[in-house]
């Protein structure tokens, strides 16, 4: 059968996060509609088809030059700058590459909507969002729309399809679109329309800019209790209920048997790695710098963080590790 560009959807990047994510996309799409899948990594592009197959078609392509050139929506979650650079921008390989090709074989270039959802630094969305739109006006008459919408919730949000979404677009009247398809990914109610290119990924970083510090946060807080031998699981409840609740305490939290389901109570496995909070608490220290906004927290809160990467004890685990980190040093 075949599928037009409005009837096909694709999807680049079948990480951790990616992988879940392109599983309730292609739960939320009709059968009439065709995913198209790419990803570095073979077997997770045949093991997702073997999953998939019994909720729509699904096809793997090798890269986003033939994702813009068979589909009108692309979605894209990337690991790093690098991999944005050249997914989108390579010249051979590159989605604008594609597009502007797919423009030439046309009476009139199609519509296309491409979506960023990665944890990206903030100057290289604006890089590639400034490319795709200046040469969107050139070359492909505006037909081209960038939108940055990275998110919030983790892999168990991503598993769950109740992840957070924050997205930044020029032409806010694709909002409405951009929401139909994201929405199989995430919570309704929690995709928002934060501002121009560049806003959602600034909200992002903002956001895990929070998250990273009160995990060590509440991690020393839990710890002292636990230390002076107190209940930690009251002690949660108490906070909880009380000034010093957070999402940490709350939905995360740090100390092993205190929640079910969760990191810490199962070995601080299956969540965001530390490395990955360390990294993305750098980003927000970038943005700071950038705007010329003073910070104090965020100095102390990585050398915490990298003291306890360079422990193989708690090197890859879930940055809540910072607690088990904690809880196992001496007081200098």
């Amino acid at each position: 059968m075949a599928f037009s560009p409005s009837d096909t959807v694709a999807f680049v990047g079948l990480g951790v996060m990616g992988y879940p994510m392109a599983k309730n996309l292609r739960k939320g799409l009709p059968p009439s509609k065709l995913l198209l899948i790419c990803d570095v990594n073979t077997s997770a592009l045949s093991h997702f088809q073997r999953e998939a197959e019994a909720t729509g078609p699904v096809e793997i392509i090798p890269n986003g030059f033939e994702a813009a050139q068979r589909a009108s929506t692309i979605i894209t979650m990337l690991p790093d700058s690098s991999a944005v650079k050249t997914v989108y921008l390579d010249p051979t390989t590159g989605i604008l590459a594609g597009a502007i090709a797919a423009s030439q074989s046309a009476s009139s270039p199609e519509p296309k909507l491409v979506m960023e959802c990665g944890t990206i630094e903030t100057d290289t969305i604006l890089s590639v969002g400034q490319t795709l739109t200046e040469t969107s006006a050139s070359k492909l008459s505006d037909s081209l729309v960038f939108v940055d919408a990275p998110v919030s919730g983790g892999p168990m949000g991503a598993q769950d399809g109740t992840l957070t979404f924050m997205v930044g677009c020029n032409n806010s009247s694709v909002f409405d679109t951009v929401k139909s398809y994201l929405q199989h990914m995430g919570n309704p109610n929690g995709i928002f329309l934060c501002g121009d290119i560049g806003a959602g990924t600034a909200f992002k970083i903002i956001n895990n800019y929070l998250s990273a510090i009160t995990s060590l946060a509440a991690s020393e807080a839990l710890n002292i209790g636990v230390k002076a031998g107190l209940d930690p699981k009251l002690l949660t409840d108490v906070i909880n209920a009380s000034g010093g609740q957070c999402w940490v305490t709350s939905k995360s939290n740090p100390v092993p048997g205190v929640q079910e389901n969760v990191p810490s109570s199962r070995g601080y496995e299956g969540g965001f790695r530390i490395e990955l909070c360390a990294k993305v608490l750098g980003m927000g220290k970038k943005l700071a710098e950038m705007v010329g906004a003073r910070t104090v927290l965020d100095g102390p809160t990585l050398e915490a963080f990298k003291e306890a990467m360079g422990d193989q004890r708690y090197k890859g685990k879930d940055a809540r590790v910072v607690y088990k980190w904690l809880n196992e040093s001496e007081r200098k």
